[in-house]
């Protein structure tokens, strides 16, 4: 089972939160002492987890495009399924975000969450095994049940810790993401039948026929698009962010939007080329509807969360074009999109939990002239939102500019709707700021309000970091799917070449 190196880094990286989660389980005493055992716990091995994933991403080799760090045990040997773990160049930073954002969603829960502590804390440890384990998952049915599991600890803190609306917005979520997932089973089922295995590396090495190509494309699309979300079926989204705690929302914007689009980039676009490359005017065409429309929608929001749920639809359109160029600047730029966007918008939502701790309210109209109190807080606040309207310098301009360049080359007219989200971004987040921090005070309980905390700096300061950084030298992030793009990229535009050779053979 043991990789190259002897050492079974990513199974100890998948599967150690769930070792955190049985020492919890095992806590006694009255509730306060659980309560702050729990939290504690679930730091240190969060903590523990990230340390792990940095040793991985310091011993990963960006030169090579394949998957490294390969383990490998047989779990259904008669049926030619293994539980198989690996990461390449595109996967590996996936992970490196998971094992971020966990930590700091658990410390910025510490003081808001005071209800089934323990049970909360479990919740995350558990959607961080599931989490990891789906972007390491080299089998096709070990991806699928990692992809299925992260439903459950996620269901549970939006129905459990959520707001008024909570249950409605559980049920949805799952029913919405269960229905897509019904059909990428059967198509993994077909993919078995046909190749004879789900290693994903074997089956992007398999031809399967173009009829049913296009069969597979539209069933493995039905989940990913759910997940993504792609307009018009994104409209479980606002309802999750909303009614999620805070930490919620960071990792379902941070990390489970970005499930669906790396499914596009594992499976739909190298395993089945020749229906991808027929099918992509309609993926640029459903977004570019989503980056236009849900912006103008973004704009209408009263609810500080809503806007920047709808905003995430906009930035995972662009993430969407940029998949479907199919040239190494749109693929790199949507990778590079998805990280950003996992960054800004987890911190954006942060910056609206800051307020809502304190005064319970994420109506924008409940707001205004918090710079006048909350020095800090406004800057922070202009950083995130300068990054998320794609400001130079910050994480958000790199991936959408690589995005743009990519789609020049394929429409003129892909191009210039992908940039409009850009304006139109900027459009509906500098309203934000400007009715909630820049004004006079005219409510009395704002008069009194503190601005941020040192657990809150704590909390922040690894995103400054990460924002400022992807902005200001975004090489050192784009040298670990270089080869892994281009390796994919070579492998697209072979696969249609020998189709069309085929096609005009027969013509002959």
């Amino acid at each position: 089972m043991m990789n190259a190196a002897g050492f079974p880094l990513l199974s100890l990286i998948t599967w150690l939160p769930l070792v955190g989660g049985a020492v919890i389980l095992s806590i006694r005493g009255d509730e306060e002492t659980v309560a702050v055992n729990a939290r504690w716990t679930a730091l240190w091995t969060s903590l523990i987890v990230l340390a792990l994933s940095l040793v991985l991403w310091v011993k990963f080799d960006p030169r090579e495009a394949g998957f490294q760090f390969n383990e490998s045990l047989a779990w259904l040997p008669h049926y030619r399924i293994a539980y198989k773990m690996g990461v390449d160049g595109i996967s590996v930073l996936f992970v490196l975000l998971s094992t971020v954002l966990t930590p700091i969603c658990i410390l910025a829960s510490w003081d808001a969450i005071q209800t089934k502590v323990r049970e909360y804390m479990l919740s995350f440890l558990i959607l961080e095994t599931m989490m990891v384990g789906m972007f390491c998952a080299t089998d096709f049915v070990v991806f699928y049940m990692f992809f299925e599991a992260v439903l459950i600890p996620m269901y549970l803190i939006i129905g459990i810790w959520g707001g008024p609306r909570r249950v409605y917005a559980a049920v949805k979520f799952f029913l919405f993401t269960l229905t897509g997932s019904v059909l990428m089973l059967l198509a993994l089922i077909a993919m078995w039948l046909q190749a004879g295995t789900t290693d994903i590396a074997v089956l992007m090495e398999t031809r399967f026929p173009v009829g049913m190509q296009t069969w597979l494309f539209f069933a493995l699309f039905a989940s990913f698009a759910v997940k993504v979300p792609m307009w018009p079926f994104h409209t479980w989204l606002p309802d999750a962010h909303v009614e999620a705690p805070t930490a919620g929302s960071v990792i379902l914007a941070g990390v489970l939007l970005k499930m669906g689009a790396y499914g596009f980039i594992r499976f739909s676009i190298p395993m089945l080329p020749d229906a991808a490359q027929h099918y992509a005017p309609v993926i640029w065409t459903l977004s570019v509807v989503a980056v236009v429309y849900t912006s103008l929608v973004a704009f209408a929001q009263e609810d500080m969360k809503k806007l920047i749920a709808y905003s995430s639809v906009a930035h995972m359109g662009v993430v969407t074009i940029g998949l479907f160029t199919f040239n190494e600047q749109g693929i790199q730029g949507a990778l590079y999109q998805m990280l950003a966007h996992g960054v800004v918008s987890g911190a954006l939502f942060l910056i609206v939990g800051v307020v809502y701790d304190r005064i319970h309210s994420r109506e924008i109209a409940r707001y205004g002239g918090l710079a006048d109190r909350m020095p800090a807080y406004a800057l922070l606040f202009m950083l995130f939102t300068m990054a998320s309207v794609g400001l130079p310098g910050t994480a958000g301009f790199v991936g959408e500019f690589l995005v743009i360049v990519g789609a020049l080359q394929v429409n003129f007219w892909l191009a210039l709707l992908g940039g409009l989200g850009m304006i139109l971004g900027a459009v509906y987040m500098l309203y934000l700021y400007r009715r909630v921090v820049f004004g006079t005070i005219t409510k009395d309980d704002l008069k009194h309000i503190l601005d941020l905390s040192p657990r809150e700096w704590a909390v922040f300061a690894p995103l400054i970091v990460l924002t400022l950084w992807m902005g200001i030298y975004p090489s050192s992030f784009t040298g670990f799917f270089d080869e892994s793009v281009a390796a994919l990229v070579k492998h697209h535009h072979a696969a249609i070449a020998s189709t069309v050779k085929l096609a005009q053979g027969m013509t002959h």
